[in-house]
């Protein structure tokens, strides 16, 4: 069994008290506009008939449901994530949806997938892959249970490429964030977002990451003024 890192316990702690309120959160500070970053990812991915689709670090399942929603019935999403409390609200989800019988959840980190290699057609992770530890390897683990042809999906918070936005953004990301979401929540989880945002590698050097650990064809979208990049790799 993976052994978490402290730092990696640190985060599934986090992820763990902030579960309750993670939803509600997501679409107060985002304005909603989450969802149609997550629709507009979900686009990105293949299937094949009778296929699987893994989503890492998938937290409540919101884009497992996503999947679920824009691929043909006979597609099977896995979730997982190391946040056993966040997955428990995504089988809570799951049940209640007419998607119950497609998509099943798993405990496990991005660096040690629990799945046979070549087992899916593609996988996707929103807003996770700043919470993985180890990038490279969860990167070739991405690439490891992906099949030949497969594509990744990646998605997460970036810097605005306009000076002005970019302003503008980080006034509400480092300043007005944190505090609505200690109102709601753990401010200190809050905060987190904003600092690991800003120690993420620019766009050239994530894809550079994704060349090493084995992704070709590798392409990234910027979405609402560069507030969100989409990475799209193959295999």
């Amino acid at each position: 069994m993976y052994k978490l890192s402290e730092k990696g316990e640190r985060i599934r702690e986090m992820f763990d008290t902030i579960a309750p309120r993670y939803d509600l959160l997501n679409r107060l500070l985002s304005l909603g506009i989450d969802r149609r970053w997550r629709t507009f990812a979900v686009s990105q991915i293949k299937t094949s008939p009778g296929g699987k689709v893994l989503d890492i670090a998938t937290g409540t399942g919101d884009i497992a449901l996503e999947i679920a929603l824009r691929t043909p019935k006979d597609v099977a999403i896995v979730g997982a994530d190391i946040s056993r409390e966040m997955v428990e609200i995504g089988r809570q989800k799951v049940a209640a949806s007419p998607h119950s019988d497609r998509i099943t959840f798993e405990i496990a980190p991005c660096e040690a997938l629990p799945f046979a290699d070549q087992e899916f057609d593609a996988t996707t992770i929103a807003f996770g892959i700043r919470n993985v530890v180890d990038r490279p390897k969860g990167l070739a683990e991405m690439h490891r249970v992906l099949k030949p042809g497969g594509r990744a999906v990646i998605l997460e918070f970036s810097m605005p490429s306009s000076p002005l936005f970019e302003r503008l953004y980080r006034l509400y990301f480092l300043t007005i964030l944190p505090k609505i979401g200690g109102l709601f929540s753990k401010q200190s989880a809050y905060q987190y977002l904003p600092d690991s945002v800003l120690e993420f590698p620019s766009r050239d050097e994530f894809k550079a990451m994704m060349a090493k650990a084995g992704f070709r064809n590798i392409r990234h979208h910027d979405l609402t003024f560069g507030i969100a990049t989409v990475y799209v790799g193959e295999k």
